[in-house]
């Protein structure tokens, strides 16, 4: 399925744009460091979806609504849109049973842009907590 994804022939793929990728990053990293509603881990803000590895302090929906809800509004202000749907209702959500399953998943998700083929290593990724230019 993210093979699918990454290749971004079909569908929106308004994450590629710069301001609205860095209006994900920082409201994930908002959640984290002002509300405090989740540890992020690890994340990266993909062409066409989001992957985020967090440990979360409150329920999904205290975090996840309001993140789906804050970026929608401010995409569609940049965009120009009114009303529009922004993201899908569903999410994929997986609990993480042990340390090495953790680690698996870290890399998966900053070795993202690397199986797509936009980098030839992670840290090379603005949208990533991998990007040598900032600390997730």
């Amino acid at each position: 399925m993210d093979r699918i994804l990454d290749m971004a022939q079909h569908g929106p793929s308004y994450l590629k744009r710069p301001e609205i990728a860095e209006l994900v990053m920082g409201t994930l990293r908002d959640g984290h460091e002002r509300f405090r509603r989740y540890d992020l881990h690890a994340f990266v803000v993909m062409s066409n979806h989001v992957h985020a590895l967090v440990t979360p302090s409150v329920e999904s929906t205290r975090w996840l609504g309001p993140l789906k809800g804050f970026t929608a509004h401010e995409a569609n202000r940049l965009l120009g849109h009114q009303c529009k749907q922004f993201w899908q209702d569903e999410s994929y959500d997986h609990l993480v049973r042990d340390s090495e399953e953790f680690r698996r998943i870290q890399c998966y998700i900053e070795e993202n842009p690397v199986r797509a083929g936009l980098v030839a290593v992670p840290e090379d990724f603005r949208w990533s907590s991998a990007w040598s230019g900032h600390a997730a």
